[in-house]
C-alpha cells in the first residue's frame, strides 16, 4: 500500500488563516447586511504602479511577435531584473551582491518554505515567537519539528525564541543548539525591528556555530528610521552564515503577480558545500522560473518613476498605520508595531484571549483582526492589524473599535 507523509497529519486542524476565513464566513452568512472591514490577512489593496502596468503591457505585446516571443526563461531569474536588484536594493546601499547570487522566484513565502529542502532532517530550528505560520509548518512537513502539542501549542523539536514586550518582541540568542534560524525583520507579526547591533551579535553567534540565519526581509520597504539595516548582508560577516528572502508584494503590489527573490552568497558554505550551488540545484529541478512579463513589471519598479510611484503607495499605508496606531492607542489599547512595519500588534483588553477579541471585534465592530496566538503561544494575548487596507476602511474601523470599547 502507498504510503503517505505522517508529518502532514500531525499538523494542528487548519491553517491559521483557513480558520479566520472560516470564523469570517459563518459570520457573514448569519448576518448577511453586515459591512466588514478587513485588516486581518496582509493583502494589498492600492493598485500596481503605472510604470509596472505599462512595463508589462510592452512585455505581453512583444510575445505576440515572433522576434519578441519566449518561452521557458531561466529558473534563476532573467539577467535584467537581477542585475536591477543587485544594483538598486544591494549596491545602492554599499552591498555588494553578484546578480548570480540571486534567484527570482514567485513568493518569499515559497522560499522561506522550500529552503529547507538544502538541508538535512536532524537540524535543530529555531523560530521567533510569535512567528509567520509558514516557518513553523514546513519543517513540521519536513519532519524536523517533531510532534505537535496542543495543550501547549509548541513542536517538541523546535527552539522558540519568545518576543515579548520584555525583550522588545525582538528575540534573544539561543541558548542551546540551533542550526537553523528564521528571523524576520521588519517583522510579521509584531512589527517590531532589530537594530545593526542585534543584527550583528546574530551574525556573530552564527558564524560561531556554524548555524545559518534564514533572513526574511520582504517588508524592509516599510522601514522609514534611517539608522536601521534594510538587509542582513549590511552586517560584517553575514555573507558566510545568511539566506536573505525578499518580495514585491508589499513593496511593490504583486500579491496578484508573484515575483520575489532569495540571495544565497557563494561564501555560505557548510560541510565544505555551497549552498547557492545547493539552491540552484534545488530551483532548476522543482522550479520552472518567474513569467517574463511579471520580471518585466518587476524591473520597472527600479525605474526613476517606478520607485517615485512605489514610494507613493508606501506612504499611503505608512499613514494607515500611524492612523490606526494613534487611534487605537486613544481607544486604551498598547500598541506595537505600525513604525517600521505595516503591522500592528495590539494586547488585548485584561484577561481576553486572543480568538475571544477576534470574535468581539468581528462581532460588534465588523472588523477583522489576526489573533496573535495563530503566530505561536507568546502570541496569546494579541491580535495583528494590517494597514493594507483603504484609508477611509482604516478611519471607519478606528471609530467602530472605540465605540465597541467604550
Amino acid at each position: 500500500m502507498t504510503q503517505i507523509n505522517q508529518n502532514f497529519c500531525r499538523l494542528p486542524g487548519s491553517y491559521l488563516f483557513s480558520e479566520i476565513g472560516r470564523r469570517v464566513s459563518a459570520y457573514s452568512q448569519e448576518n448577511p447586511g453586515a459591512e466588514l472591514i478587513r485588516l486581518g490577512i496582509g493583502d494589498v489593496t492600492q493598485p500596481l504602479a503605472p510604470a509596472v502596468t505599462q512595463a508589462m503591457t510592452r512585455a505581453v505585446a512583444e510575445m505576440g511577435t515572433q522576434e519578441g516571443f519566449r518561452g521557458y526563461g531561466p529558473e534563476q531569474g532573467y539577467d535584467f531584473l537581477r542585475q536591477a536588484i543587485a544594483r538598486h536594493d544591494y549596491q545602492a546601499r554599499g552591498v555588494e551582491i553578484d546578480p548570480e547570487e540571486i534567484f527570482v522566484s514567485d513568493g518569499a513565502k515559497s522560499d522561506c518554505g522550500n529552503i529547507g529542502d538544502l538541508f538535512g532532517p536532524d537540524n535543530i530550528v529555531a523560530v521567533c515567537d510569535p512567528v509567520y505560520p509558514v516557518y513553523v509548518d514546513s519543517n513540521a512537513m519536513a519532519g524536523r519539528a517533531g510532534h505537535y502539542d496542543p495543550q501547549t501549542g509548541r513542536w517538541d523539536r523546535l527552539v522558540y525564541l519568545p518576543c515579548t514586550q520584555q525583550t522588545g518582541f525582538v528575540p534573544e540568542l539561543p541558548k542551546g543548539r540551533a542550526d537553523m534560524v528564521y528571523l524576520c525583520f521588519p517583522n510579521n507579526p509584531t512589527g517590531a525591528m532589530a537594530t545593526r547591533e542585534q543584527l550583528k551579535a546574530w551574525v556573530d553567534w552564527a558564524n560561531e556555530r556554524g548555524s545559518v540565519l534564514l533572513y526574511d526581509s520582504a517588508y524592509e520597504a516599510f522601514i522609514s528610521q534611517p539608522e536601521l539595516p534594510h538587509s542582513i548582508f549590511e552586517i560584517e560577516g553575514a555573507r558566510t552564515c545568511a539566506i536573505e528572502f525578499r518580495s514585491f508584494s508589499k513593496t511593490a503590489g504583486f500579491t496578484g503577480n508573484r515575483c520575489a527573490y532569495t540571495v544565497v552568497p557563494r561564501q555560505l558554505e557548510r560541510e565544505g558545500v555551497g549552498l547557492n550551488g545547493l539552491w540552484n540545484r534545488r530551483q532548476t529541478t522543482k522550479f520552472n522560473g518567474v513569467p517574463y512579463v511579471v520580471q518585466r513589471g518587476a524591473e520597472a519598479v527600479y525605474t526613476p518613476e517606478g520607485q517615485a510611484q512605489v514610494r507613493q503607495t508606501i506612504a499611503y499605508y505608512q499613514r494607515n498605520a500611524q492612523l490606526l496606531r494613534e487611534g487605537l492607542g486613544q481607544a486604551g489599547l498598547a500598541v506595537s508595531g505600525g513604525v517600521n512595519a505595516p503591522y500592528l500588534w495590539i494586547k488585548t483588553p485584561e484577561g481576553m484571549g486572543s480568538w475571544d477579541f477576534f470574535d468581539l471585534l468581528l462581532r460588534q465592530a465588523h472588523v477583522v483582526t489576526t489573533p496573535g496566538v495563530g503566530f505561536g503561544p507568546s502570541g496569546e494575548g494579541y491580535i495583528r492589524i494590517t494597514a493594507f487596507g483603504q484609508a477611509e476602511q482604516a478611519a471607519q474601523a478606528v471609530e467602530r473599535i472605540q465605540s465597541v470599547l467604550g
